[in-house]
């Protein structure tokens, strides 16, 4: 991955991001105190193409209202991604809490508010694991990513796979 430019995203975002070392994450700190770390790791999940796990942790685990200037620093962080790198993102909730289907609608209000939510597609799904917690993950790629099509089917084919429950052997 193509390290992101922080003086871009610096110039027009609303809160300063910062890279921190330790954590290999990039970071930022809210009006109210909330620390946000935006990570992107190595995924292979989709295997035609190269795709980063896209996370957003809350570091101090400090309540956050409602803050556009909070959405709006985290859709320039993955503007800048996309402008420095020709991937697939995958964006997957934190379930350790049971709040996942609250980050995922978050999450796709912050993506359909973004100005140029146009050139994107985002494709949410939800997969209920073996202990029936549903989990929610979600497909960024840019429309004209020139391996788009194959991508999308391999998303699509992904999350089908895990909607399968193995039979019980023991029936």
């Amino acid at each position: 991955m193509k390290s992101l430019a922080l003086d871009v995203i610096n110039a027009s975002a609303p809160y300063e991001v910062y890279w921190h070392e330790v954590s290999h994450t990039y970071r930022f700190r809210s009006d109210y105190d909330v620390v946000l770390a935006i990570g992107f790791d190595d995924d292979d999940i989709i295997e035609t193409a190269e795709s980063y796990v896209f996370s957003i942790i809350n570091v101090n685990n400090v309540p956050s209202p409602r803050d556009l200037k909070m959405r709006d620093t985290v859709m320039l962080i993955i503007e800048n991604f996309f402008n420095r790198n020709q991937s697939a993102l995958l964006y997957i909730c934190e379930s350790g809490d049971g709040k996942q289907q609250m980050r995922s609608r978050l999450f796709e209000f912050w993506f359909s508010t973004y100005r140029l939510k146009d050139r994107f597609l985002m494709m949410p799904a939800s997969i209920e694991d073996m202990d029936g917690i549903e989990n929610f993950a979600a497909l960024i790629i840019r429309k004209d990513n020139p391996k788009f099509v194959d991508i999308v089917s391999e998303f699509s084919n992904t999350v089908a796979m895990f909607r399968v429950k193995p039979e019980n052997p023991n029936l």
